[in-house]
């Protein structure tokens, strides 16, 4: 299965934080799945570092563990984005979900709005 892991099921992954359940663990350690992180995500955590919203865990260029690819933004994305509804709010999150769709990938995440769209849930 290829997963597209949210931005907060990366952190929780990488500091080992018991948020993540061993359901969600166990899938981005099952070597049969391959495993995504948007660049979006990164931007994300980039910003909210930059303005204090988070406490840097470890250099940007050094948070994703080896056998997590980054899934460039694409236009093809982008033109995925701008179908979507506006069940959730949150450009990131709604970008995640774009690409999730376009790229037929399950998403990793606990956010309860993502099962608003028609996106496949790991």
């Amino acid at each position: 299965m290829d997963i597209l892991l949210d931005t907060h099921a990366l952190l929780w992954y990488v500091t080992g934080n018991t948020h993540l359940s061993n359901a969600h663990r166990t899938l981005i350690t099952d070597p049969k799945n391959r495993k995504f992180v948007s660049i979006v995500s990164l931007w994300e955590i980039a910003i909210k570092t930059s303005t204090g919203k988070l406490s840097p865990l470890r250099p940007l260029n050094d948070l994703v563990p080896a056998g997590i690819a980054i899934l460039p933004l694409r236009l093809t994305h982008l033109l995925q984005l701008q179908t979507l509804p506006y069940h959730h709010r949150d450009p990131f999150d709604r970008a995640i979900i774009a690409q999730a769709i376009a790229e037929d990938m399950a998403v990793l995440s606990v956010d309860g709005q993502f099962a608003a769209y028609d996106v496949r849930m790991a």
